[in-house]
């Protein structure tokens, strides 16, 4: 199985521990893995911003770099959904060489469940987590059910977080909701974001979170800002740290 890690760029660049987190759970189970050097933005905040035009030579720059491999997994939700997804703009159905590398692209929690077909993951981790379902991976990658779709879905990052010896997990009273990050729109609707992102946090802390998670680092980096500023105790980790952390006090 050849198999390459995209990592996105605000992990890349904020947030490597998540990166590091990836690789030991892909060693863990043996995968073989490479890093392409060569990798640059998937394009999704032009894209978030309208900017088709600009955002369409990142989407070749990405079939070129990711071309040949089994699959190629990321520690991100909104950067999968956005080549799988929303590259249909850029190729259409006869572009057989882009839509194979589009399809190839998962979603750690996915290539973990779907591909590797893990069932348990054993280890420790003796906290109250919270989970934040981002929108991308809950509504674009159908990772989980949404409140909305009367259809039994399991979440497959709960599933795995579900394992470890010593969690338990925040009964929120809206599962699925918006933080508010949207990428750009935190930028042009910053009142709103933040309006939506306290909301968040405030029902975690009536839920007693200690460690807030999610799929996606982007989510938790405006969540966190949040927390950091009103000062309140919780930890926010990405679920893949959480795993790689709770193998180590297996």
């Amino acid at each position: 199985m050849k198999v390459a890690l995209f990592i996105p760029c605000y992990v890349d660049q904020f947030y490597p521990q998540v990166g590091m987190a990836t690789v030991r759970l892909l060693e863990y189970f043996g995968v073989e893995h490479e890093f392409p050097a060569a990798q640059t933005c998937c394009g999704q905040p032009m894209a978030n911003s309208g900017c088709m035009p600009e955002a369409k030579p990142l989407a070749e720059k990405f079939v070129e770099v990711f071309d040949g491999y089994d699959y190629i997994v990321a520690p991100s939700g909104s950067c999968v959904s956005m080549v799988r997804n929303h590259y249909a703009a850029f190729f259409d159905e006869t572009a057989k060489r882009e839509n194979t590398v589009r399809s190839r692209t998962l979603e750690l929690s996915e290539f973990l469940v779907n591909v590797l077909q893990v069932k348990r993951i054993e280890g420790q981790f003796p906290h109250q987590v919270g989970i934040h379902q981002s929108c991308h991976g809950l509504r674009e990658l159908r990772l989980a059910a949404s409140s909305e779709v009367m259809t039994e879905r399991p979440g497959m990052m709960t599933g795995l977080l579900n394992g470890l010896n010593g969690i338990s997990f925040s009964k929120l009273q809206r599962e699925d909701e918006c933080c508010g990050f949207g990428g750009t729109f935190a930028v042009a609707e910053e009142a709103v974001s933040c309006m939506m992102g306290e909301d968040r946090i405030q029902d975690h802390l009536e839920s007693g979170t200690a460690v807030l998670t999610a799929g996606d680092m982007s989510c938790l980096m405006h969540l966190d800002g949040i927390i950091r500023r009103q000062k309140h105790d919780i930890k926010v980790m990405h679920f893949a740290e959480i795993l790689a952390e709770a193998m180590v006090r297996n």
